[in-house]
């Protein structure tokens, strides 16, 4: 037990916490850079009046470990006492180990402070009974403030539904926007845009204003492409190598997910048959999975086994889950999930696909991929489902992604091809002039950047055509604004 004595701890903390020791932050570890991640952080660690922990969730690499070293610098430009801010990671041995109990007794022992104190715990789903002791440190110590980040959602959700109900709060961190991504790399193409332009609502503008819009947003396509290819992943998005970056993206996003936090977190027993899973759905990925022609394709799998297996793999971060959304009274595809991979970069690493920017259905995929985790990302913190809709007769109809709203819906159709035109009778049309269905707003995503517009049917309200790369920037724009659920 020598190696969880008081000194031990001790000695760890100091290495962990270098201002304890007048090493200032370095920009390495805090860049000036800000995701839009770490404002709702600060927003929710700084509240006046309702106090919340804060657990930041997303795939490894997405930069949880860099928002909270931002979060801490500030608080040391804000004069908070050095010795008031503890980091720690529980990905180390001897912390995971020793677990709450002990570095609390060895900090505490050391040391006596005055007023709050700011806890920020890495990887804190590695700790024995984290969420007992979290719980613990909220209700015993009324002056404590703390962060937590994880890679993986399941334990961390878990625990706020258990033991942190008024508690604390999850917050997940999906990977770049296409915005962030242009913003991080301080792209000179960027424009400066009017405020209040809402996606959904372009069809308000006047043709010529929506033409200068769109002319200042066609520079952004080159950039979209290696958005698309490299990911939203911020170290790979600064790397000159993107080469490199996609091999990395392979070894440490993915391969250590499922062969080690899934593992370890949900006591998979067959690694090699987790692997094929994932493989699977990244071939896959944007279309309709049948589970049991799935288990078929994957040698008889066991279905039980493989529905656990999709759920691991959403709550580690690597896919999402589209489901399907009744929109007109009709029959839907009932218990038909779409797979889309967290990020399209994932995908195109582990399937170690080349050239794919001339593969007319390859970017289909992954311009699809990506307007979904968008969207997905866009509604995370209001209560809309997004999934997608599908009728069941009639040719099956479709509709990529549906936005449920307490109010009413919101509709994007992904046509990123040469031709986008649509026919009166195609899903996106018919809903929109149905007024059951109660749309709000509908939008085509197109591929080329003079493909923008109000379309020339006859419907209840206008059907918008706009660019993907103008879409999503826009869409990063609003959520900048502060528009959060009005797309």
């Amino acid at each position: 037990m020598a190696m969880f004595t008081d000194e031990k701890l001790l000695n760890l903390l100091l290495q962990y916490n270098p201002w304890w020791r007048g090493i200032q932050m370095s920009e390495k570890s805090a860049p000036p850079h800000r995701r839009f991640a770490f404002y709702e952080a600060k927003k929710l660690l700084e509240h006046p009046d309702l106090r919340r922990f804060v657990i930041i969730s997303g795939a490894r690499r997405v930069g949880k470990t860099t928002i909270m070293y931002q979060l801490i610098s500030e608080l040391l430009a804000k004069g908070v006492s050095v010795r008031n801010i503890v980091y720690l990671s529980f990905d180390n041995p001897i912390l995971k180990l020793g677990g709450f109990e002990g570095v609390l007794r060895a900090y505490e022992n050391a040391y006596s402070t005055e007023g709050e104190v700011y806890f920020f715990f890495d990887e804190v789903q590695y700790a024995e009974d984290w969420e007992v002791w979290v719980k613990v440190l909220f209700d015993s110590r009324p002056h404590l403030k703390l962060v937590a980040t994880g890679s993986a959602s399941p334990t961390l959700e878990k625990g706020s539904t258990d033991s942190g109900v008024g508690r604390w709060s999850v917050l997940r961190v999906p990977t770049l926007s296409f915005y962030e991504y242009c913003d991080l790399l301080e792209i000179s193409a960027r424009p400066q845009l009017p405020k209040g332009i809402r996606p959904t609502q372009l069809y308000k503008m006047d043709k010529g204003d929506l033409t200068d819009l769109m002319n200042k947003l066609s520079p952004l396509q080159q950039h979209f492409n290696r958005y698309l290819t490299v990911g939203g992943f911020p170290e790979l998005a600064l790397s000159r190598d993107d080469a490199l970056a996609q091999r990395m993206l392979r070894e440490d996003v993915v391969d250590k997910v499922i062969k080690r936090d899934v593992l370890t977190l949900f006591n998979v027993r067959n690694p090699l048959q987790l692997e094929k899973v994932f493989l699977y759905l990244c071939m896959h990925s944007s279309s309709i999975i049948n589970v049991t022609t799935m288990c078929k394709e994957l040698d008889e799998m066991n279905k039980s086994t493989l529905t656990s297996y999709i759920h691991f793999l959403k709550e580690a971060n690597l896919i999402y889950i589209s489901d399907p959304i009744g929109v007109d009274g009709k029959g839907i595809l009932k218990g038909r999930s779409k797979i889309y991979v967290a990020d399209a970069a994932i995908r195109n690493a582990v399937l170690m696909l080349e050239d794919v920017i001339t593969i007319p259905e390859e970017m289909g995929i992954m311009v699809e991929t990506a307007v979904y985790k968008h969207v997905a990302a866009f509604y995370y913190t209001s209560n809309a489902q997004v999934g997608y809709y599908r009728r069941l007769k009639e040719n099956e109809k479709e509709v990529d992604v549906v936005v449920e709203l307490p109010l009413g819906r919101l509709l994007c159709e992904v046509k990123y091809r040469e031709n986008t035109h649509v026919k009166e009778t195609d899903a996106i049309i018919e809903l929109t002039n149905d007024e059951k269905a109660k749309v709000q707003g509908s939008l085509i995503i197109t591929k080329r950047a003079e493909d923008y517009g109000v379309t020339q049917h006859h419907s209840r309200i206008p059907v918008v055509r706009i660019p993907a790369p103008a879409f999503l920037y826009l869409l990063g724009n609003a959520e900048k604004e502060g528009y959060t659920a009005r797309m």
